[in-house]
């Protein structure tokens, strides 16, 4: 039972922390449109997919520290899956800040006006820098 209100709490708080996240970002956003400034909106849509990656794997993480042993960490699951992840989150921030014709043209169609796949791959970094520190 005590795990249990253990997740609910962690569920409760990330709910939290996404919905004022949401809200901040709507903000950004519609200071960018006001502005014409996108670096506080891209810095902030980029990296906050990666802050909800970790915390979604923080309270297995919190666990794993009250265990004996030594720490690890999963260069593999890092370079295979987090690194690929991190070039196509990085792709979306380099949009905005590199001339178009150095970019390859796919990578314009693909990230332009689609936050999902950025979402996707900042959850997807995240949680992969977290869960490749084992005990």
């Amino acid at each position: 039972m005590r795990r249990f209100f253990y997740y609910v709490g962690w569920t409760i708080v990330l709910g939290i922390i996404i919905f004022t996240g949401n809200q901040y970002q709507l903000s950004l956003k519609q200071d960018y449109m006001k502005n014409i400034d996108a670096m506080s909106f891209v810095l902030f849509s980029s990296i906050f997919p990666i802050v909800i990656g970790i915390l979604l794997r923080l309270p297995n993480l919190i666990n794993e520290m009250k265990e004996n042993g030594q720490w690890t960490f999963d260069w593999a699951k890092f370079i295979g899956i987090g690194l690929p992840s991190l070039c196509v989150l990085s792709m979306y921030v380099l949009l905005f800040y590199v001339p178009e014709s150095i970019l390859p043209f796919i990578s314009q169609e693909i990230f332009l006006g689609n936050s999902t796949v950025q979402i996707i791959a900042g959850v997807v970094f995240g949680f992969v820098l977290l869960d490749s520190v084992k005990k």
